[in-house]
């Protein structure tokens, strides 16, 4: 590979994006991201890396195939990492043309902007593509030789990206190759996704700032791993000698019970499930004494999706075999008591905030403060 390391990131904003430029202007790269135009401020992820002199931000839009040319253009990369998505399962049941658009036509304007700048031999393109796409399961675990059956907007978007991937690797032999994602979360993570619904809503049930958690399907299974660590995996996939896919995955299997109950357990609160199915209730049976007894954790239909996945569980041996690779540096415990530690903080300090908004209010309606 060129000695010149220069690489473009889509989605920087996001969770992994702000976890791989870390990682990379680590290594010496220079980093350029590219953002969308908005009127709301979006960047408090990768705001500690503004400023510094390898970290550069371009505007752009993977709806939008020139602002992808033009940066493409400009910067000459060395790697492009396609983190860029609308990647909320439940999001694409009610958007699903834009999901389309940006998930699947997306990764079809970089790979032609790469091809169109003459970068096709020189620029190595890796593809985030998802564990959604085993859908409806055939086989368990799943590894890169298991069936596709994709069972939502999302997954069926994504599996253009994967295919049109290893179409332009065939038919161009560029050096493009796509990471099966499985679940991987942080402290990062936004907060409409369930973990890290289930770790902010321990830290206010503990602080008394919440009453109760609705979830959907608490059997549900996922291989859940520390979004910090896999980002080293997409890095280590485009240093391999051949452009190849693998999945990422720790190879362990958790429930959404599992996860709710670790969370809690870290906040200060031990939960015992009772009941099946939609009656399934997390009850508090030992923790702060106004909780003791109470029901803290329920079961509502409106959190099912229209097609469920309910069993994804991921086998990282060729990561782990040819790229060397370690999945499980950060333990399933470890994870979800980083992100509850983190909330707790959090809570603890958008409260002192909120306060400190009510009594400056106060003083100015009082005349106190001018």
């Amino acid at each position: 590979m060129s000695e010149r390391k220069v690489a473009l990131i889509t989605g920087v904003t996001g969770q992994d994006g702000s976890y791989l430029s870390e990682f990379l202007l680590a290594k010496g790269y220079a980093v350029h991201g590219i953002i969308r135009r908005s009127s709301v401020d979006y960047r408090e992820r990768i705001a500690h890396l503004e400023g510094q002199p390898n970290f550069h931000l371009h505007y752009g839009d993977m709806g939008d195939s020139m602002s992808i040319l033009q940066v493409v253009s400009k910067v000459r990369p060395t790697e492009i990492y396609n983190l860029a998505a609308q990647s909320h399962v439940q999001v694409s049941f009610d958007a699903p043309e834009f999901t389309a658009d940006v998930d699947a036509v997306g990764v079809l304007r970089i790979l032609e902007a790469v091809r169109m700048c003459g970068l096709k031999d020189s620029c190595r393109i890796y593809q985030a593509s998802t564990s959604e796409l085993y859908g409806k399961v055939e086989e368990v675990p799943q590894n890169e030789n298991t069936p596709f059956h994709p069972y939502s907007p999302y997954a069926v978007a994504k599996l253009y990206g994967f295919w049109i991937v290893k179409e332009y690797r065939e038919a161009y032999h560029m050096y493009c190759c796509s990471g099966i994602l499985f679940n991987h979360e942080s402290e990062r993570r936004g907060e409409t996704f369930v973990t890290r619904k289930i770790t902010l809503a321990a830290a206010r049930i503990a602080q008394g700032k919440q009453d109760k958690l609705y979830l959907g399907n608490l059997s549900s299974l996922r291989d859940w791993g520390y979004a910090k660590d896999y980002v080293e995996c997409m890095w280590l996939i485009l240093q391999n000698e051949k452009p190849e896919d693998f999945v990422i995955a720790t190879g362990e299997q958790h429930s959404v019970r599992e996860f709710a109950y670790h969370a809690f357990k870290t906040a200060g609160i031990e939960l015992e499930f009772r009941g099946e199915g939609m009656n399934e209730k997390g009850v508090c049976v030992a923790g702060p004494e106004r909780l003791i007894g109470k029901t803290l954790i329920e079961v509502s239909a409106d959190f099912y999706r229209p097609t469920d996945v309910v069993n994804l569980w991921g086998d990282p041996t060729k990561a782990k075999e040819q790229l060397g690779w370690n999945p499980t540096k950060t333990s399933f415990e470890q994870l979800v008591s980083i992100m509850v530690k983190h909330d707790m903080k959090k809570v603890a300090a958008d409260h002192v905030a909120s306060l400190v908004r009510t009594n400056l209010a106060e003083y100015l309606e009082k005349g106190v403060v001018k």
